[in-house]
């Protein structure tokens, strides 16, 4: 990804002061949405990274992931999985629960969705703590699948989410498009 590329999507990324608490400083990615120009540089950016990791399938997290993995799975011409939270998919399931600051969460896959031999590429707007991501490569595993990476648009480094993520990773790839 070049230099203008990588401007161009933090341009478009708006900072909203105290939301959605007092002293959070949230990253909108609505105008970049919002811009043809800098979702398609998006898009194109992480389609890159999917094939240079031989991705067969895409893994998108609700919810924001899944903005951005559908367009980059068509893109890419591979397929697209939505990982939801627990109780929104019809079927038979897998689920994995993890920690979150104060409580649990749980997040769902259809089980028929991922196999042995599928490589898959975890896609998310934003890397924090790195919880998320961390149940979806338990996840992916589980299914009997590969993990080729996680990309995300963007790193918070600041919540060490990639140390947490680390282990779970396995060696393989964390590709953070602009990091913060």
């Amino acid at each position: 990804m070049t230099v203008s590329t990588q401007e161009l999507l933090l341009s478009r990324i708006r900072d909203v002061p105290d939301y959605p608490k007092p002293g959070v400083l949230f990253k909108d990615i609505t105008p970049l949405l919002a811009d043809p120009l800098a979702f398609t540089a998006l898009t194109d950016a992480l389609a890159e990274l999917c094939v240079r990791h031989g991705a067969t399938k895409i893994v998108g997290l609700e919810a924001r992931g899944f903005i951005l993995a559908a367009p980059v799975a068509v893109r890419a011409g591979i397929g697209f999985i939505p990982v939801r939270k627990a109780g929104k998919l019809p079927g038979a399931t897998l689920s994995q629960a993890y920690e979150l600051e104060y409580g649990t969460a749980e997040i769902e896959v259809h089980a028929e969705d991922l196999a042995a031999g599928d490589r898959v590429m975890v896609i998310d707007d934003v890397l924090a703590t790195g919880g998320t991501a961390e149940a979806s490569l338990e996840l992916i595993r589980r299914a009997g699948a590969e993990v080729a990476g996680v990309a995300v648009l963007m790193e918070l480094g600041f919540l060490a989410g990639r140390d947490r993520l680390e282990p779970a990773l396995r060696g393989a790839p964390l590709e953070a498009l602009i990091t913060l």
